[in-house]
């Protein structure tokens, strides 16, 4: 998008997944990288379950192609109640590192389904358990890896003390984390002083914005600071991606027209304040 800054930007394809849990786009993953593609985003990051004939590493690598997209990240979203994957867990994990081999440089994001958020410290130790036996199958075939807390009031990787319990016990020498500064402020903290904080574990980063009426915005209309944000991964040197993933209200009636949307203000707003 903007030659002037060492990372690049992509999209979720989460805004289109919002829509009645996907159902209306369904293996329509193609034409929604046609849409990523024109709005002026680099990069795609889909979610592992929702790839539709995009899963055969072939047909991707054609689509990919012809779009000028690269693969950023894929999101293996799964619940992970237990201390250890259940056998269909561990076979989709699998699944998603074998794919993953095929695009170097493509980030394996873990995020855990929300449940509830009881027996929190025990359930924190085995969903950390669990991510660092899943990223470090997938480090020693040479698949990067970044784990994603989320928001909702049932995710056991919500609030400040969630963070500061999960990311410390992340073995970071096969994992890193994806601030996604919507969820981030949704939990109640500043989305910048905690990337700060943690900053050495940033590998993968997601945008989204937030008003609290009741959660999330549209790109540019809520209240993260994603300016002092990006002119902070500038200063800090950092070359990998963000992905861009509006959950505001107005994707669920026109998820192309609010990823295009997106993409003309990172262009036009975003990166123009960017020193």
């Amino acid at each position: 998008m903007n030659n002037t800054v060492p990372f690049h930007f992509g999209s979720e394809v989460y805004t289109w997944f919002m829509h009645d849990s996907g159902k209306t786009h369904a293996n329509k993953l193609g034409p929604i990288m046609e849409v990523i593609a024109e709005a002026g985003f680099t990069g795609v990051q889909p979610i592992h379950f929702w790839m539709g004939d995009l899963s055969d590493p072939g047909l991707l690598a054609a689509k990919l192609h012809s779009t000028g997209l690269k693969l950023a990240a894929l999101s293996l979203a799964l619940p992970w109640l237990g201390d250890t994957e259940t056998e269909q867990e561990r076979k989709e994990a699998d699944q998603v590192i074998s794919l993953l081999r095929r695009f170097s440089g493509a980030m394996l994001c873990t995020v855990q389904i929300p449940s509830d958020r009881r027996e929190l410290s025990t359930r924190r130790q085995h969903l950390v358990k669990v991510i660092n036996s899943i990223s470090r199958r997938a480090a020693e075939q040479g698949v990067p890896c970044s784990f994603h807390p989320n928001s909702p009031h049932t995710s056991i990787s919500r609030t400040q003390e969630d963070y500061n319990s999960i990311l410390p016990a992340l073995d970071h020498s096969a994992t890193g984390w994806t601030p996604d500064v919507g969820h981030l402020i949704n939990g109640g903290m500043d989305p910048l002083a905690k990337m700060k904080e943690y900053a050495s574990l940033i590998n993968h980063v997601h945008f989204k914005d937030w008003h609290g009426a009741p959660e999330f915005a549209l790109m540019g209309s809520g209240k993260v600071d994603f300016i002092s944000i990006t002119q902070w991964l500038k200063d800090q040197h950092y070359r990998g991606w963000i992905i861009c993933e509006d959950e505001g209200i107005e994707a669920l009636a026109d998820p192309d027209a609010v990823t295009r949307h997106d993409g003309r203000w990172i262009r036009e707003t975003l990166l123009k304040a960017i020193k």
